[in-house]
């Protein structure tokens, strides 16, 4: 039984970063001391050492819940991060990719240029000129070598989409999912999607944003606004936020929804769930426009703190009250939609000890 708060994909469920201070990293040790003026244009980390570079912090945690889109502007240069868990976590989606096949990687027809055109982007780009010294081009730019993992691949553009999604998913940690617009709204075509929580990642690809969104309570109230703003991004005006959740397990690999459980018997106790192994699910969302098919990337980064850390920052009554404000604001139901009533109360009594 997956217990955890569900942070469906491209899910508009929560504030981004406010100028609280907790709701902002603590340090960007990847972030160039200058930011490019041309929005285009990939700032190089050239000195970056991946294992040395600790996860960001993120502290999304308020004490009443409203849905909103709550977008803060990104740049290009940002589509991609990495850290000391890189090489882990990359790992892992291989042997995720191999165990779950078409679950976690999809293209429709519609979508195959779209793959295409990510695929090229992101190996011959992007990640060489971005991260240096992890990725390379060999052979007149003709092969792309990852100097982590000491796997190479063609720059150009395997036949097969699901083959470049496959490349996709264990050569960065984001999850992607790309969007095409039509008359009737924007459709997902393609994906990649090791790190689920609380979805079936392939029951998305052919859906339109409402279908995608239809379990997300209280989403009428902002459905038109999304859609019309996944109309208007521009090619380089990149725009990031943050999306929360719990769990009781440390498994990043999560498709069951967590508002139907397999169990209605909540946990009665901190003393029957090992608090070690509770973690607050973060996602960094992204959202962006490939510029030659000018399809919509959504894509995200998902990051696993302990209950214990926070506790430790001192944030453990700030993260109780976000979880009790879940029944509060414009949005209510995302208390049973995030499987609240499965772990509330003992993680609850945990966090405020």
């Amino acid at each position: 039984m997956a217990l955890g708060a569900a942070v469906l994909c491209l899910s508009v469920v929560y504030t981004l970063m406010s100028s609280n201070r907790h709701n902002v990293p603590v340090s960007s040790p990847q972030r160039p001391e200058k930011q490019s003026k041309d929005p285009l244009k990939i700032d190089p980390l050239n000195d970056l050492d991946w294992r040395a570079v600790e996860p960001a912090k993120y502290r999304p945690f308020k004490p009443i819940y409203h849905i909103t889109m709550a977008l803060k502007a990104d740049t290009p240069s940002e589509l991609i991060t990495v850290d000391t868990d890189y090489l882990d976590r990359v790992s892992l989606r291989r042997q995720i990719i191999s165990q779950h096949g078409a679950l976690v990687h999809g293209c429709l027809p519609s979508g195959v240029e779209a793959v295409r055109e990510l695929y090229h982007f992101l190996l011959h780009d992007h990640l060489p000129a971005r991260f240096p010294t992890m990725f390379q081009l060999r052979d007149q730019g003709r092969q792309f070598e990852n100097l982590v993992t000491g796997q190479t691949f063609p720059t150009d553009v395997p036949d097969d989409p699901a083959a470049a999604l496959r490349i996709l998913s264990e050569t960065v940690e984001e999850d992607m999912f790309l969007l095409v617009g039509e008359p009737e709204g924007h459709r997902a075509v393609a994906f990649q999607c090791c790190f689920p929580s609380g979805f079936d990642p392939s029951s998305k690809v052919g859906k339109l944003l409402k279908e995608i969104h239809a379990p997300v309570p209280s989403y009428d109230k902002i459905g038109p606004s999304m859609e019309r703003f996944f109309g208007k991004i521009e090619v380089g005006k990149n725009v990031k936020r943050t999306n929360w959740g719990i769990q009781t397990d440390g498994n990043l690999f999560h498709y069951e929804r967590h508002d139907e459980p397999t169990s209605d018997a909540p946990l009665a106790a901190e003393a029957e769930t090992d608090m070690s192994q509770a973690y607050a699910r973060i996602e960094l969302q992204t959202l962006s426009r490939l510029p030659k098919t000018r399809a919509v990337l959504f894509s995200f980064k998902t990051y696993l703190y302990s209950l214990r850390q926070l506790k430790e920052e001192g944030l453990g009554p700030q993260v109780a009250d976000a979880i009790e404000g879940l029944k509060t604001g414009n949005a209510p139901g995302m208390w049973n939609y995030k499987g609240a009533p499965q772990w509330a109360e003992p993680v609850c009594r945990y966090l405020r000890a």
